[in-house]
């Protein structure tokens, strides 16, 4: 439970500091980046780069080496796309996911009136 708290929402409330992560590695393409480069770049702290970096595996592709240190790149799609298609990708997942959420709470306040409905008809 608490692995998918960290995970889910990916991009719900994540999306600028998403894109400025992404701007980050477009200065430097052919550079993978240290979570702590993106984080003084960004002006993020370096867990919440680290966190950010690790939980969108869809935009960033980790890089590990031998000496111990996790760097990453721009996945190769990502890579190839317009940026402004990945600002529209960010932007649309963003939204879906806020969608998945109101589901599942309207599904949730429908359970609890089903039940609350049929103590009171009993």
């Amino acid at each position: 439970m608490f692995q998918l708290a960290n995970t889910w929402p990916r991009y719900r409330g994540r999306t600028q500091r998403i894109l400025a992560a992404y701007r980050v590695f477009l200065e430097n393409p052919t550079e993978g980046l240290h979570p702590q480069q993106v984080a003084r770049r960004t002006g993020m702290s370096m867990m919440t780069a680290a966190a950010l970096l690790e939980g969108v595996p869809d935009l960033f592709v980790k890089l590990p080496k031998r000496d111990g240190l996790t760097r990453y790149r721009l996945n190769s799609r990502t890579t190839a796309a317009d940026p402004d298609e990945i600002e529209a990708f960010v932007l649309r997942a963003a939204r879906r996911e806020g969608w998945v959420l109101y589901a599942g709470l309207a599904m949730i306040m429908l359970a609890v009136l089903m039940v609350v409905l049929l103590m009171r008809a009993s």
